[in-house]
C-alpha cells in the first residue's frame, strides 16, 4: 500500500502540473502580428522642362546726354536780349536765338570795313589804269622791254593786297556781328544760364550749358566674365532699361553702340555704352515715357540664345551631376553641362531630357541604383491599406449582424 502511494502521488503531481501549464498556456494571448516595415527612402521630385532660353546680363547706370555744350561768348558786350526759353529746364531747337549781345559796335565795324574795301577797290582800279598808261608811254619812247617797276606792277600788287586785307576785315566784322547772337547748335535742354539781361560779358565768358536731347547714353559696367554670355561682347545688343518715372516703374528700349575697350582701373569693370534715341519723347511719333537725364536705371542686356536649357537650383548640382529618379524608381546620377550660374540657380544645356524627374529632397546615404519611393506612392499605399482594413472591418460587422438574426 505504501509503495502504491509512493508511485501515485508523484504521478498525480506531474499530471496536475501538466494540466496547470496547459491552462495557463491557453489563457496567454498570442503575440500580435507586426506589419512588415518598408525602409525604402522617400523622395520628392520635380519634372524637368526644357525650353529655349536667352541669356541676359544685368547692369546699371545713370542716364546722361550724348552731347553737352558750354556756351561761351566769342565777343564782348552787354546782353540786350534773352529768349524766354533760355532758362534751366527749357527746351530749344537747333538755331534758336538764346541771347543777343549789343551789336552796335560790330555793325559800325562792318560799315568801316566795307568803306575800307570800297577805297581799296578804287585805288586798285586807279593803279590798273596807271599801269596801262605807263606801258603805252614806254612803247612810244623806246623799243626796249620795260621793267616791272616801269609798268607799275609792284604798285598794282600792293593795291591788290589792300583789297584782300579789306575783304578779310569785312569777313571778320560780319563774323563778329553774327557772334553777337548766341544760338543753340542743336536741339537741346538748358542745363544752366549764367547771364542776365543787361549783364556785360567778355570774350570767353560762360553764358550757359546745353544738354542735347536727340540721344542719351548710359555707361553700363559689366564684369569681364560676363562678356562671354553676350554676342560680339555686347556690341549691337538690345537692352531694356528699367527705372521710375513719376513713381511708376517703366521700361525703355535701348541698344549697345560701343564697348569702351578698356578695363576701368578702379572698378576693374568693362563699360558698354547704350544709346536711347529721343529720351524726352519730343518727336511727334514718340509715345514712350520720357527718360530724364540723371535718372538711375537698371539694365538687362540680351545675350546668347540656348536652344534647349533648364534652370535647376544650385544646391541640387554636385560635381556637375544631378540626381534623377528613373522609370524603375531607382536613383540615377546624370552628368550635366552648366552654361551659367544665375543667382541661386544654374542653367543646364545638356544632360537632361524633357520630363526627367529631378530629385529635390535630401538623401542620407545615396547610392547610384538604389531603390526609392515617391511621397505620392507612399501616401497612396497607405490610403489603400486603410481602405482594405476598413473594408474588412465592415465585412466582419456585416457577418456578425447576420449571425445575430
Amino acid at each position: 500500500m505504501t509503495r502504491k502511494k509512493q508511485i501515485f502521488i508523484p504521478l498525480a503531481i506531474l499530471i496536475a502540473g501538466i494540466l496547470i501549464n496547459f491552462l495557463f498556456s491557453s489563457m496567454k494571448k498570442p503575440p500580435e502580428k507586426k506589419d512588415e516595415v518598408d525602409n525604402t527612402p522617400i523622395v520628392a521630385v520635380e519634372s524637368i522642362a526644357l525650353e529655349p532660353l536667352i541669356l541676359t546680363v544685368d547692369s546699371y547706370g545713370v542716364v546722361k546726354p550724348k552731347y553737352e555744350t558750354e556756351l561761351v561768348a566769342q565777343v564782348s558786350g552787354q546782353i540786350v536780349e534773352l529768349s524766354p526759353t533760355f532758362v534751366r529746364g527749357g527746351f530749344v531747337k537747333q538755331g534758336q536765338l538764346l541771347a543777343r549781345i549789343d551789336p552796335n559796335d560790330y555793325e559800325a565795324a562792318l560799315i568801316d570795313a566795307e568803306a575800307t574795301m570800297a577805297s581799296a577797290r578804287a585805288s586798285l582800279e586807279k593803279e590798273r589804269a596807271q599801269g596801262v598808261v605807263a606801258e603805252r608811254e614806254w612803247k612810244q619812247i623806246t623799243d626796249t622791254s620795260p621793267t616791272e617797276l616801269s609798268l607799275r606792277k609792284p604798285q598794282l600788287a600792293q593795291e591788290i593786297a589792300r583789297v584782300k586785307s579789306a575783304q578779310a576785315a569785312i569777313l571778320r566784322a560780319k563774323r563778329n556781328l553774327e557772334r553777337t547772337e548766341i544760338r543753340a547748335p542743336y536741339d537741346a535742354m538748358i542745363d544752366s544760364r549764367n547771364v542776365g539781361l543787361g549783364s556785360f560779358v567778355g570774350t570767353g565768358s560762360m553764358v550757359g550749358k546745353l544738354l542735347g536731347t536727340a540721344i542719351a547714353e548710359v555707361r553700363l559696367p559689366v564684369a569681364d566674365n560676363q562678356l562671354e554670355f553676350l554676342i560680339e561682347q555686347g556690341e549691337g545688343a538690345d537692352v531694356d532699361l528699367s527705372g521710375t518715372f513719376a513713381g511708376i516703374e517703366t521700361i525703355w528700349p535701348a541698344k549697345i553702340i560701343r564697348n569702351e575697350g578698356v578695363i576701368d582701373s578702379k572698378s576693374r569693370m568693362n563699360y558698354l555704352v547704350a544709346e536711347i534715341n529721343d529720351p524726352y519723347a519730343l518727336l511727334e511719333n514718340n509715345n514712350v515715357t520720357p527718360l530724364r537725364f540723371g535718372s538711375y536705371v537698371t539694365a538687362n542686356i540680351v545675350g546668347l540664345e540656348v536652344a534647349q536649357a533648364a534652370s535647376v537650383p544650385r544646391y541640387l548640382v554636385q560635381n556637375s551631376r544631378v540626381a534623377l529618379l528613373d522609370s524603375d524608381s531607382k536613383l540615377h546620377y546624370s552628368e550635366v553641362k552648366i552654361v551659367r550660374q544665375d543667382g541661386q540657380n544654374v542653367i543646364i544645356s545638356s544632360g537632361l531630357t524633357e520630363g526627367d524627374r529631378l530629385i529635390v529632397s535630401a538623401l542620407d546615404y545615396p547610392v547610384d541604383g538604389m531603390k526609392l519611393a515617391l511621397i505620392t506612392d507612399k501616401s497612396q499605399k497607405k490610403i489603400d491599406e486603410e481602405s482594405d482594413v476598413a473594408e474588412s472591418e465592415s465585412q466582419v460587422a456585416l457577418n456578425d449582424n447576420d449571425s445575430g438574426e
